[in-house]
């Protein structure tokens, strides 16, 4: 996470602060750094700057046996079912909407997920029956809409965006702020990680559980991109489901676990998640 600075400097939504810290808490499925996986951060780089600062890939390592457990292995699966160009239609077939509720269900199952959906009955944002929240969630992050303005295709969704990662007019990447998909993406040789933008490394360094970088995905360039690193699928769902329904603006200051991020949501109408997405907070 983004190190810790003078609370003076940091103005926190305090309550979403408490159950976010609450959430990380209860992510069992946090991965340790050093451990469970390593980082080679390399050299720092600008956002308008277009010289590759990092020759090795920022992943050295990634324990397999993790990538196994209930809520990773489901997860993964969805990876690829989506075409990465806006624009183009999307075909959800019958198989994989059993992996998107396949995937629910192992979320569901964490004690994690279980306390962000007890909060948000206490709010009176969603049902309290389980059945019920499962569908919201599906809404929330598997239903299609159209990102594109002068298409009719119904051509992203909130998981699409966020978890998988789009490109737009053949230049540019959008989305993509998971660090699973990064690693996966990284292993096939599909991204070319460029280095970490200089001004957001924070004094853990490689240890960080969040990063701001710039890489190519299929030689299409995202200039500045922040991801956790490390977390589960089921927790940043659950922290992006909440600022969805709970955050009053589209850029909420949270303290978690003690230290400073922006969460930016998007929301795209009022029932589709546009984008969301962690920056550690510099002063």
């Amino acid at each position: 996470m983004a190190h810790p600075h003078s609370r003076e400097s940091f103005n926190s939504d305090a309550e979403l602060s408490k159950i976010c810290t609450e959430l990380w808490k209860l992510d069992e499925n946090r991965l340790q750094p050093g451990k469970d996986y390593v980082i080679n951060l390399q050299g720092g780089t600008k956002v308008y700057q277009r010289t590759d600062m990092a020759k090795d890939p920022l992943f050295t390592f990634v324990s397999p046996e993790v990538l196994k457990r209930p809520t990773f292995k489901t997860f993964i699966s969805l990876l690829d079912n989506y075409e990465s160009d806006t624009g183009k239609a999307e075909v959800v077939t019958p198989e994989e909407i059993k992996e998107n509720m396949a995937f629910i269900d192992a979320v569901m199952g964490t004690k994690l997920m279980k306390k962000a959906h007890e909060y948000l009955v206490s709010k009176g944002k969603v049902a309290p029956d389980e059945r019920h929240f499962k569908q919201q969630l599906y809404d929330l992050w598997f239903k299609l809409y159209r990102r594109t303005k002068d298409s009719r295709n119904l051509d992203s969704s909130g998981f699409e965006h966020v978890f998988v990662g789009e490109t737009r007019g053949g230049t540019e990447v959008i989305g993509f702020h998971n660090w699973i998909q990064f690693y996966l993406q990284e292993k096939a040789g599909n991204v070319d990680y460029q280095g970490y933008i200089l001004g957001s490394k924070t004094a853990e360094g490689a240890k960080s559980h969040l990063l701001t970088i710039q890489f190519k995905w299929n030689r299409e360039v995202k200039p500045v991109g922040s991801t956790f690193i490390g977390t589960s699928p089921e927790f940043e769902v659950a922290m992006y489901t909440i600022c969805f329904f709970c955050a009053k603006d589209s850029v909420t200051h949270i303290d978690v676990a003690g230290y400073h991020v922006l969460i930016t949501c998007h929301k795209h109408g009022l029932l589709n998640l546009g984008t969301s997405y962690p920056k550690a907070h510099h002063d």
